[in-house]
């Protein structure tokens, strides 16, 4: 029950490379880096954990039009019930010549007994 390996299961097939934390090699035209943020319990009234919610941070670059990938990466992540909390182009970076777009999710892991 990993955040980052469900992302990682999610989004292999879309075929954009993919690394966590930071991109090692050489960075092709478009690809994705996953940064995990949080880990929280979700409580109940006998103060019991319930859910492990894990939450990470999605960035796509691109040298191109990022948008079809966007949507893709968007359509994958709901259809696994991730929870996208936030989405947002954060700019053009003049330095590397990529677009770069950020999407937030987290996913809710039942309390194994």
């Amino acid at each position: 029950m990993s955040v980052l390996s469900d992302i990682n299961a999610t989004l292999e097939p879309l075929g954009v490379p993919l690394e966590t934390g930071v991109f090692k090699d050489e960075a092709p035209d478009k690809y994705i880096v996953v940064v995990p943020m949080a880990d929280s319990f979700e409580l109940h009234a006998d103060n019991t954990p319930g859910y492990d919610v894990q939450e990470a941070r999605i960035s796509l670059y691109s040298k191109g039009s990022y948008t079809k990938d966007k949507n893709a990466i968007v359509r994958a992540l709901l259809g696994a019930d991730f929870t996208i909390t936030d989405r947002r182009y954060i700019g053009y970076e003049t330095e590397t010549g990529y677009f770069h777009y950020n999407m937030d999710v987290a996913k809710h892991y039942e309390m194994e007994e």
